[in-house]
């Protein structure tokens, strides 16, 4: 079997959410399936060989275009529906897209894509205009109609396709996200040096993931500041915010600069996977009040790290977390603010989240993810 792959999304100069997962699931598949062909798409003005590395084996091939992303996506392929990327790869029995994305296909190759979530059409208003724009000219219900399956990361994910796009249930898939991931090692020193460089104290609220108005961090700030004004003993405690700048932040950051709190409110910005680990495992417990997920990677891997987590009981995070962390309504700010104070305070409470959050964190795997998709690449096939 011939599979075409679009790995467009693995050239982002930094991997987070959409390009962490198909990285994690790129990698399972090609570490199982040593039989199948498959031919991997990019698009680049500039040749990307660093960036697919890591996925080259004697049944990969990569074929990459060299233009411009906007001349390739709104007008080669949104206007002249050119090149059919199945035919540029030299044919595919099917071809896997691991997340939206201007595309053109014959009609004799299996078209499967994978949906993370509809963020952008339950929340609009949390989307710059450019962002918006995006989407629109994407044309996502129409080219969901045309594929021939649909893979959703969670059933709440599941559950909007059917609600908000009339897509047959019979059509989708659900496939859990794995989680591989694995505690960086560091010294005390390293630790201590971090530390230092971004004056971080030893007690610290943790937020992991983009900073966007959809992640709630705003409400997050509220909740902090309350935390500091309604309980004693928090004078030290610092909010820990970390990833990178998304869109529409001016009012997050004017939230934290008008906080009572701001000396003890910190942006890290984009952080590696070794600073991750030294976050995670040193922090005082996990925060994510975010108010639409399709799946959830930051809260899973606070939980490897055996960090107790709390988070929204919206969208897929109750599904993913299951009763393994305390789950708030991001749209009650003194929520958040009581949650916090109860893990602070209730070492026996942290405890046992800790311990509930290392199993369910075990729960998620990517050789399982990988297993699940080369069945339904076999179906489609065969069908």
């Amino acid at each position: 079997m011939k599979i075409g792959v679009d790995i467009r999304v693995l050239m982002d100069k930094h991997y987070s959410g959409v390009s962490e997962y198909s990285a994690n699931l790129l990698t399972a598949i090609l570490n199982i399936d040593c039989e199948n062909t498959y031919k991997l798409f990019y698009n680049s003005w500039s040749i990307k060989e660093d960036k697919f590395f890591s996925w080259l084996r004697k049944n990969t091939k990569i074929k990459a275009c060299r233009f411009s992303n906007k001349l390739f996506n709104y007008i080669l392929q949104k206007i002249f529906h050119y090149p059919k990327l199945d035919k540029f790869v030299k044919g595919a029995d099917i071809f896997w897209s691991p997340h939206f994305n201007f595309s053109s296909f014959s009609d004799k190759t299996k078209k499967i894509i994978t949906v993370h979530d509809l963020s952008f059409l339950r929340y609009r208003e949390f989307f710059s205009w450019r962002k918006n724009f995006w989407h629109l000219a994407l044309a996502v219900k129409k080219n969901l109609k045309l594929a021939d399956r649909i893979i959703a990361v969670s059933e709440n994910t599941k559950n909007d396709l059917i609600e908000l796009l009339g897509i047959s249930e019979e059509k989708i898939s659900v496939v859990y996200s794995g989680n591989n991931f694995i505690k960086a090692s560091f010294s005390e020193e390293e630790r201590d040096n971090y530390f230092k460089e971004h004056k971080i104290k030893e007690r610290f609220v943790l937020y992991l993931g983009n900073i966007e108005p959809r992640k709630n961090i705003s409400g997050l700030i509220e909740a902090f500041n309350n935390l500091r004004s309604q309980y004693s003993g928090y004078d030290n405690l610092q909010l820990v915010l970390a990833g990178a700048k998304g869109w529409k932040t001016k009012k997050i950051i004017k939230a934290a600069k008008n906080s009572p709190c701001y000396q003890d409110i910190i942006f890290l910005g984009y952080v590696s996977s070794k600073e991750k680990s030294i976050l995670y495992q040193s922090a005082s417990l996990f925060v994510y009040p975010s108010f639409y997920e399709g799946f959830g990677f930051p809260p899973l891997e606070a939980m490897s790290c055996g960090l107790p987590v709390i988070c929204s009981n919206v969208s897929s995070l109750p599904e993913v977390v299951s009763d393994a962390a305390l789950l708030i309504d991001p749209g009650k700010s003194e929520e958040i603010t009581f949650a916090m104070h109860s893990l602070l305070s209730d070492r026996l409470l942290a405890d046992f989240l800790r311990k509930k959050g290392l199993e369910r964190a075990n729960f998620f795997s990517w050789e399982k993810a990988a297993k699940s998709y080369l069945d339904i690449f076999k179906k489609e096939y065969g069908g």
